[in-house]
Order: C-alpha cells, then sequence, then structure tokens
C-alpha cells in the first residue's frame, strides 16, 4: 500500500482496462479480483465504466476494500460545467457504486484545468470522490493547478518504462507531495520493451520473466503501477513484490532511457486537442 497525501492508502499494484470491452472487461476485471488485486483503473474515456462495475459486482468482493479509479475525458471537460458534473454522476451511476477512490484529470486540456478541477473538488466536500489527481501533467500544468486548486492532487498518472523513465517529473511531483502512477509500464504499439536484451538477461538472471523485472523496477522505486488486465498475467504481476532487484540492475534498467513515448500523440504539450 502507497499512502496519500491526504492519508487514503493505495495498492502498488492495480489492473488497467484501457481497450478493454464488453465481457471481456467484465471478466478480466472479476478475475483480477478474484487473483487478490484490489485496486481498478477505468476511465470515461475507455467506454467500459459499466462493465467494469459489473466485474466488481460479479466478484462478491466488498467495494470497500477495492480502490475504484476513473477519469474525466478530454471531450467532456471541453463540453463546460453541466456536462462534466453529469459525466461525474453517470460514472458513478455505470461503476454501480455511490463514491469513487480517485478520478482524475485525464489529459490537461487547455483552458478546461480549472473548472473541472474545481468541480471535481466539490464532488470530495460532498463526499462522493475520496480523492483526486490528474494524468499525463507535467511540471507547468502542476503549477497552474496549484495556484487556484484548494485540494492538493494525490497522484499524478503518468507514462512510465525503462524507454521513458521520466526521472525529472518523478522527482518534482515527489517535491510536491504528489505519488506517481506509472501507465504503460511495457510500452504499447510498436514499443517493445520486454524484448529488450538487458531485460530478457535480467529475467533469466533472477528467474523471472521480462514482464516481471519491468514491474519489479517500477515497485521498487515506490511508483503505483496499472498493467493491463490479462487474466493468464495476474499470479506473475502479484509475485514482483516477493523479490528485489539489485541496486546495479535497477540503474542498469534505468539507463535505458530514451525518452520515448509509446506514441507520439501521447505527449502532454502536443497531444491532439
Amino acid at each position: 500500500m502507497i499512502k496519500l497525501n491526504n492519508g487514503a492508502q493505495i495498492p502498488q499494484i492495480g489492473v488497467g482496462t484501457w481497450t478493454l470491452r464488453d465481457e471481456t472487461a467484465t471478466n478480466n476485471v472479476r478475475l483480477a479480483l478474484e487473483a487478490g488485486f484490489r485496486h481498478i483503473d477505468t476511465a470515461q474515456g475507455y467506454d467500459n465504466e459499466a462493465e467494469v462495475g459489473q466485474g466488481i459486482l460479479d466478484s462478491g468482493v466488498p467495494r470497500q476494500d477495492i480502490f475504484l479509479t476513473t477519469k474525466v475525458a478530454t471531450n467532456i471537460m471541453r463540453e463546460g460545467e453541466t456536462a462534466i458534473r453529469n459525466s461525474i454522476d453517470q460514472s458513478l451511476a455505470k461503476l454501480k457504486t455511490d463514491y469513487l477512490d480517485l478520478l482524475l484529470i485525464h489529459w490537461p486540456v487547455k483552458d478546461c484545468v480549472k473548472t473541472t478541477w474545481q468541480i471535481m473538488e466539490e464532488y470530495v466536500k460532498c463526499g462522493k470522490v475520496r480523492s483526486i489527481g490528474v494524468s499525463n501533467f507535467n511540471p507547468h500544468h502542476l503549477n497552474d493547478l496549484l495556484e487556484y486548486a484548494e485540494i492538493r492532487p494525490v497522484i499524478n498518472q503518468i507514462e512510465v518504462h525503462p524507454l521513458m523513465t521520466q526521472e525529472d517529473i518523478i522527482a518534482y511531483n515527489r517535491q510536491l507531495g504528489i505519488q506517481i502512477q506509472a501507465w504503460g509500464p511495457f510500452g504499447q504499439g510498436d514499443i517493445d520493451v520486454v524484448g529488450h536484451p538487458l531485460l530478457q538477461s535480467l529475467a533469466k538472471q533472477y528467474d523471472k520473466t521480462p514482464s516481471q523485472i519491468v514491474l519489479r523496477w517500477i515497485v521498487q522505486q515506490g511508483l503505483i503501477t496499472i498493467p493491463r488486465a490479462k487474466p493468464n498475467h495476474f499470479a506473475e504481476n502479484l509475485e514482483v513484490m516477493q523479490f528485489e532487484l539489485k541496486d546495479e540492475d535497477m540503474k542498469s534498467i534505468s539507463a535505458l532511457n530514451q525518452n520515448l513515448r509509446s506514441n507520439k500523440n501521447n505527449d502532454p504539450e502536443t497531444f491532439p486537442w
């Protein structure tokens, strides 16, 4: 468990649901919870909140034992206050819950962050949201937000993997007391992180899989991560809490950094608004 700046605690490893749809989303969430995960991440933009909510119900795991995250979509942010409030209410209904553990701004949409954040603060104050944070925010986005925020973000969810370490941004967030949650730990698209020769070699050395080496590298930095919910990897992902990488191996993995995003459109500075 990782402690957030508001005192709440979040499981360090969760399951992401991006690209999961229909029965696959429902079944994968149910199976993840049955396997022992207690941290589920979704978003309005994933178009699967209803299925994620059903998976939670089907699992039989008490709602209070689950840390549930969703995110306000970029198109909703552009539509203004009424749309933002309606979207949060709809998220609660689709997820079949009366509260969210964490609500994030999905992207720092220009001229829309302040309104969105202040509405999210309202939902914290009325008890429908327990924690709020951001995703894909660079330091200047955070600085702007902190000028008016009454509630400090608890998390910044950003892309982190061995070819995109974002060490400076991680350090800056820590100075502000904001935890980092790593999305895309294995890369996406054409980026084959786990196929890198160093990770393959370390996997053999530790008798683990390359994916486990990557996840261990992330959690050993004290970061939170949400690899996608794939049932055949659930037990493997949970095992990363049971071994430790040597300091020199941690440094060798970090040295792979190329500032290589999995998708050039995922740059917060040039995101297609």
